[in-house]
């Protein structure tokens, strides 16, 4: 299974760019500053997820460059994806960081997509999660073990990236639940969802892992949200299990399993499933462009494998990303791989729902 791949990949992949290193293969980035865009706003959790690698990816690079995180956000990260395909390699100064929220576009061919994955050279795929929460009042009517069937009566509103994104993962979820929620389109990044929800205009959320930890934590502390469901991992065998990062938080499967009409079996289930595989597991991606050559390539795999292999780095990066896969080299390629494809009925499936419950007609 895909995790069993990547697992045994993840093994070799930094002694693979240790020894290119070693062997004299590095770019020397002296006195240079490393542009790393981020296609969306500076309030969610691709922002985060950069700014906390900048400062080690810049220890980490041959001749110590400064690594600054810039923002180009538009039309759910297409924006700025677009722009980054337009890029050739010059120097090893400019990085790109993409998330699910890109990739879900380009799965579903939507017509503003004019970027190809394939062209560009991934150098760290970072697994995540992502945690569903409600505002106290609606959270105490949740039956047991997260059972949302007493909140079926509700009205629920969710600012929204886009139904294209990786929004559609707690979209989709939510319908499946029976719930009545309204998204509010346009928002520019998962950390403007939070805020909306914050200011009491939105009830209901969901953030990536880094964002909930950061953002979303101080919410829970002061009593203003409480967390729902995790939408869960997957063990060796491609099952949904319990986040390690949230172990005592039920996942989506367990609520959908607790809740009056909600299959966890069938054609909605399949569909689910595969996008949330192909939006998580790899849900952040760094990428060289176009041309990059193999030198480059191998100092950027080296580097962020060297901040993998510091005596600190499993504690420093469980408080701000969670406990999450970070590959490099074929396991990077490989988690790219299956992150930028899903079965043809999963892909038909969600192309149906988005014309038939949002209008989002794809051509």
């Amino acid at each position: 299974m895909l995790k069993k791949t990547l697992g045994a990949l993840a093994l070799t992949s930094a002694l693979v760019a240790t020894q290119a290193a070693a062997d004299g293969h590095q770019i020397d980035l002296t006195g240079k500053t490393v542009e790393w865009i981020i296609p969306f706003s500076e309030t969610g959790g691709s922002a985060k997820w950069a700014n906390f690698y900048a400062p080690l990816l810049s220890e980490a690079l041959p001749g110590n460059p400064t690594v600054v995180v810039t923002f180009n956000p538009g039309a759910g990260s297409t924006k700025g994806a677009n722009a980054f395909q337009e890029m050739t390699y010059e120097d090893g100064t400019t990085i790109f960081g993409s998330s699910g929220s890109t990739q879900f576009p380009y799965l579903l061919s939507d017509p503003r997509v004019r970027y190809e994955y394939s062209d560009w050279n991934v150098v760290l795929a970072s697994g995540t999660g992502g945690v569903a929460y409600l505002p106290a009042d609606l959270a105490g009517q949740l039956g047991e073990g997260g059972d949302a069937t007493p909140l079926a009566g509700e009205d629920f509103i969710y600012g929204s990236q886009g139904a294209t994104r990786l929004d559609l993962v707690p979209l989709l979820a939510w319908e499946m639940l029976g719930l009545q929620v309204e998204p509010v389109f346009g928002i520019e990044g998962r950390g403007d969802g939070r805020l909306m929800f914050e200011r009491g205009e939105a009830n209901i959320d969901y953030q990536t892992s880094s964002s909930y930890l950061s953002g979303v934590t101080p919410l829970v502390e002061a009593g203003t949200a409480v967390p729902w469901f995790s939408f869960g991992a997957l063990d060796g065998d491609g099952n949904i299990v319990r986040d390690p990062t949230f172990p005592d938080m039920p996942t989506f499967k367990e609520v959908c399993e607790a809740t009056d009409g909600c299959e966890t079996s069938g054609e909605q289930w399949d569909a689910w499933k595969a996008f949330f595989v192909a939006g998580f597991p790899a849900q952040k991606m760094v990428f060289l462009p176009a041309g990059a050559p193999d030198n480059a390539i191998a100092t950027f795999t080296e580097a962020f494998a060297a901040i993998q292999e510091r005596d600190d780095f499993a504690e420093i990066s469980e408080a701000r990303l969670g406990v999450y896969p970070q590959l490099t080299g074929d396991a990077a390629r490989t988690a790219m791989a299956s992150a930028t494809d899903v079965p043809q009925e999963a892909k038909d499936f969600v192309i149906n729902w988005l014309s038939e419950r949002y209008g989002v007609v794809l051509q």
